[in-house]
């Protein structure tokens, strides 16, 4: 088992630092940058529908901390929903086999 754990770990450090030592060169943006790129080059005339809320509401654009802060308070809360439904999906077959164990013990008696 602790083979398989090193070796994921291994592969998951892998798939994320191979990219950045073979392609030297080459840029890294967000799916945002690539996306408004081709929106340029199919429509330049293309002006959007709506503005972002909190950039209006402040009347002018957020930092890049206080973004990163966003999505670290949204990933944060993700993780922690996913890990309740993991604990409850636990807690729930400790349930089903202290349940199955009485009735062992019930129909033996």
């Amino acid at each position: 088992m602790k083979k398989k754990v090193f070796l994921g770990i291994l592969l998951i450090l892998l798939i994320a630092l191979i990219p950045l030592f073979v392609l030297r060169d080459a840029e890294f943006t967000g799916s945002d940058d690539a996306g408004s790129q081709v929106v340029e080059e199919v429509d330049s005339s293309y002006e959007p529908w709506a503005a972002p809320v909190l950039e209006t509401l402040i009347g002018g654009e957020l930092p890049g901390e206080v973004e990163s802060l966003f999505f670290c308070i949204q990933t944060g809360i993700g993780v922690g929903i996913i890990a309740f439904l993991m604990g409850r999906f636990v807690e729930r077959r400790k349930w089903m086999k202290q349940e199955e164990n009485q009735e062992k013990t019930a129909k033996q008696d």
